[in-house]
C-alpha cells in the first residue's frame, strides 16, 4: 500500500494548525495527494476543473447572498416601499394574496427556486407588505413583526402546497415509492392531480387569514 497518498492529510492538518488560508491549504493538500498517487500536474488540474464543473451550482447559491446584501445596502428595500406607497389600491391583503398566487403557480411548474425567503421575501415582499400596511396608519413593533411573519408564511404556504402539483418533485416521488411498498401502484401524475384541490384550499384558507389581518389593521387605523 502506498502510504504517501496520505500526505495530503498531513499538509491539511499542518496548514490549519499554522492558520494558513483555508483555500490554499485545501488546494495544497489535494496537490500533494495527487502527486503522491502518481498523477501528473495536468491530470490534477483536470480533476479540479471537472469537480468544479460538476458542482458549480453550489457556488451560485453563495453568490446570491452577497448580491442581495449589496442591493439592500444601496436601497432595495426603500425602493420597494416607495413603489408600493405610490400605487393606488395596493393593500396589504391584495399584495400578499397576489404573491401567494404567484408562488403557488411557479412552484406548480417546478420553479421552486424562483422566489424564497432570502432572495424575495426579505428584500422585496416584506418591505412592500409593511408599506401597504402603513397606509392604514403607523405600525407598532408587534404589528410590524406580524406583517414580516405573515410575508414569510405566505411564501411557505405557496411553495409547500404548490410544489406537489409538479410531478417530478421529490415529495411526489417519495409518496409514489411509499405507496408501491404498500402494494398500491400509482403514477406520479395521479398524485399531482390530487394535490390540486389541496393547493386550492390552502390558497383560500391563507387568503382568508391575510384578509382578516388586513381588516384588523384597517379597523385599528380607523379607530386611531
Amino acid at each position: 500500500m502506498n502510504y504517501w497518498v496520505l500526505s495530503g492529510i498531513v499538509v491539511m492538518v499542518t496548514g490549519f494548525v499554522l492558520r494558513f488560508n483555508p483555500l490554499l491549504v485545501v488546494v495544497s493538500a489535494a496537490l500533494a495527494t495527487g502527486v503522491a498517487a502518481g498523477l501528473d500536474l495536468v491530470a490534477i488540474v483536470s480533476a479540479f476543473g471537472k469537480a468544479f464543473n460538476d458542482t458549480r451550482y453550489v457556488s451560485v447559491v453563495w453568490i446570491v447572498l452577497p448580491v442581495i446584501g449589496l442591493l439592500e445596502r444601496y436601497g432595495l428595500q426603500e425602493r420597494a416601499r416607495g413603489l408600493i406607497a405610490g400605487m393606488k389600491g395596493a393593500t396589504y391583503g391584495r399584495l400578499l394574496t397576489g404573491y401567494l398566487l404567484l408562488r403557488q403557480a411557479t412552484a406548480a411548474l417546478g420553479l421552486t427556486s424562483v422566489a424564497g425567503h432570502a432572495q424575495t421575501v426579505r428584500p422585496l415582499v416584506a418591505p412592500m407588505a409593511e408599506a401597504a400596511a402603513e397606509e392604514t396608519g403607523p405600525l407598532s413593533d408587534a404589528e410590524r413583526e406580524q406583517v414580516k411573519a405573515m410575508s414569510a408564511a405566505t411564501d411557505n404556504v405557496g411553495l409547500f402546497f404548490g410544489e406537489d402539483i409538479f410531478i417530478a418533485i421529490g415529495s411526489i416521488l417519495l409518496m409514489k415509492g411509499f405507496m408501491e411498498q404498500q402494494g398500491i401502484i400509482l403514477a406520479p401524475f395521479d398524485l399531482s392531480v390530487w394535490a390540486i384541490p389541496t393547493a386550492i384550499f390552502a390558497f383560500l384558507i391563507h387568503g382568508f387569514r391575510l384578509w382578516r389581518q388586513g381588516r384588523k389593521l384597517r379597523q385599528r387605523g380607523a379607530g386611531a
